[in-house]
């Protein structure tokens, strides 16, 4: 194998051996000039580059070209002396920041509303690589379709970031281009986040290299431990059952569909949080820092406190670039009714059917109406609008697809209802999800929609739970508190579990046929899920996928251990003697590569 060729069947991974090989020689050659600033940028910047050459190939053009135009566009702002030349960079900035990413991530979206709307039959063509070989004057370049390269959604949303901040006056532009191409192109996160903020790590640039003895236990533990989670938890439980359930999900029972979505949750989990953990480390050990991108997401006790400790820097990066801009919880704009407005238009092209959009826009009119009329419920529903708007934009981050709007929606939808919810007296929950209860059971018995019966044992269950909690919520102590947290826990990750299954149904898919497969694979599994069990052959199949079972149930055991416990260990690791952690790395990197499965799955937010 030529190792500086690219090789699009085996790209580089932090999973591989060889991209082990290839960090010991940066590592080595970091020895000799970790201190001398400049230099050390310079290597580092094109270390990366290469990494991301050995990851995507050509579309190492894309993103040099995004280093370049905004390392401009950041070095013209503080000249604009007018507020509207100010404002016109920034603008055209974030314009061709986003129509790349809208090119690549959104082509086939597009064409497919389009379609649908005037009834054409347009096909996606790529025009980049159409213009790349009129200038290479050769049929280099594949034009009949459009791949997504690698990580564009993570450093064009740093780089729109790094831009806004200039505007704002948060930053200062960096002048030296080295700095600049390094921060936005530094390998350990550059594919899959986290999104890094100019002011957090810009900073470091400067600074000279240290690492001390705890550092470096500390990057070795968070290295082993985002292997673990990757290869361990989510490749096992991945290639071993989700993938295959997913795949035709009518081929199994409603359990089975159940374990599989459940199964996801965790997947999804240790494969994202794994590779973070692993570019957390490999940071470290090169004297850099990144921010924390997961705080146990699954210790939630809502969704709106989920998506706190989920994907903290695209969280941030919605909120302060976003939900703020939207008007926050203080004021609402054209742009609050224009973007729920405007997906809801999206959805119903794509779906053929007007009902979304009719029954969106009439909502809209009403909600409006009591914002202008009703001033005790303004600031109230104006932020409840922002947060709709703010978690549906982020579903379209995710994937163009009908299903990654339908993901969004859902948890927009669960944070507006805990917020409902959380301002009921425990005296008033039981009988409004009573009533929800209620219509759900009718709405079961007279159309006998698996969808409906699924809704109607959720509710039902969450009834149970308000009952007791209005039955016992005068009473105090530790184990009443901790029953509490531990049922609100519970409900917070089977709601979010539920709206997994619209996320895995819209991923991995090739993007002309993403809308139409995933919903059918979504409404599948709802079928079988909300479908009659034959409960009798529930402990067969129990027992068939045992080892899946416990394999969820020892990850998730560990992500619900206190803190304060996983803190202790950390620490513990990161302070025994050199010899006994050269032994425990060198078990656990073989019990590790027991699960590599024959060919190494990639990330799964590669893909984003």
């Amino acid at each position: 194998m030529n190792v500086f060729a690219y090789d699009p069947a085996h790209p580089l991974l932090f999973t591989q051996f060889y991209f082990w090989a290839f960090f010991a020689i940066v590592l080595a050659f970091l020895t000799f000039f970790k201190n001398k600033v400049l230099l050390r940028n310079a290597f580092l910047f094109f270390v990366s580059l290469f990494f991301y050459y050995k990851t995507s190939g050509l579309f190492l053009m894309l993103l040099g070209f995004v280093i370049v135009y905004n390392y401009l566009s950041g070095l013209v702002l503080p000249h604009c002396s007018r507020k509207w030349i100010r404002k016109s960079v920034v603008g055209l900035s974030v314009v061709v920041d986003l129509s790349l990413l809208c090119y690549y991530k959104y082509a086939y979206f597009i064409t497919d509303v389009v379609n649908n709307l005037l009834g054409t039959s347009f096909v996606v063509k790529d025009w980049i690589a159409a213009f790349g070989n009129s200038l290479a004057g050769s049929q280099a370049f594949s034009v009949d379709s459009i791949f997504l390269p690698v990580g564009i959604s993570f450093f064009i949303f740093q780089a729109i970031s790094y831009i806004v901040d200039i505007s704002r006056d948060s930053i200062k532009p960096v002048r030296n281009f080295l700095d600049f191409g390094f921060y936005l192109s530094f390998f350990p996160q550059l594919v899959a986040g986290p999104i890094v903020r100019a002011k957090e790590f810009i900073p470091q640039l400067h600074k000279p290299f240290f690492l001390g003895r705890n550092q470096f236990g500390i990057a070795v533990f968070w290295i082993l431990n985002g292997l673990a989670k990757k290869l361990v938890l989510s490749d096992y439980i991945a290639v071993n059952f989700c993938d295959r359930v997913f795949e035709n999900p009518l081929l199994y029972t409603g359990f089975e569909n159940l374990t599989a979505l459940f199964g996801y949750s965790l997947q999804v989990y240790a494969d994202f949080s794994g590779y973070t953990d692993i570019a957390t480390g490999v940071a470290m050990l090169m004297g850099f820092y990144l921010p924390k991108n997961f705080n146990s997401p699954y210790k939630a006790r809502n969704a709106s406190e989920f998506w706190k400790r989920w994907h903290i820097s695209l969280s941030k990066w919605l909120q302060d670039y976003l939900y703020i801009p939207l008007g926050g919880n203080r004021n609402g704009t054209f742009a609050s009714y224009a973007a729920i407005l405007g997906i809801a238009f999206l959805a119903s092209a794509l779906a053929k059917d007007w009902w979304v959009f009719g029954s969106v826009l009439v909502l809209t009119v009403i909600i409006a109406t009591l914002i202008l009329f009703k001033k005790s419920w303004r600031k109230e529903l104006i932020s409840d609008i922002n947060r709709m708007d703010t978690m549906l934009l982020g579903g379209l981050w995710h994937g163009a697809s009908w299903n990654f709007m339908i993901w969004g929606g859902l948890n927009g939808l669960g944070i507006l209802i805990w917020r409902f919810w959380h301002n009921l007296s425990f005296w008033v929950r039981p009988l409004v999800i009573g009533v929800v209860t209620a219509c759900f059971w009718f709405l079961k018995v007279r159309y006998e929609a698996p969808v409906f019966n699924l809704f109607f044992w959720w509710t039902a269950i969450i009834f149970v739970g308000a009952f007791i909690g209005m039955m016992f919520h005068r009473v105090k102590g530790k184990a009443v508190s901790w029953i509490k947290t531990s049922w609100s826990v519970l409900m917070t990750f089977i709601f979010i579990t539920f709206t997994r299954l619209f996320f895995r149904s819209g991923s991995n898919l090739d993007p002309a046929e993403a809308n139409e497969k995933a919903w059918t694979t979504a409404k599948d599994m709802v079928g079988q899920i909300g479908g009659e069990w034959d409960w009798s052959l529930v402990p067969q199949m129990a027992l068939q996928h045992k080892s899946i079972i416990i394999v969820f149930l020892v990850g998730m055991l560990i992500h619900w251990l206190p803190d304060s416990f996983k803190r202790r260990y950390r620490i513990w690791f990161a302070r025994m003697p050199l010899a006994l952690m050269v032994i425990v790395c060198a078990v656990a990197v073989f019990i590790i590569y027991q699960f590599v499965t024959a060919d190494l799955q990639s990330f799964i937010y590669f893909q984003f």
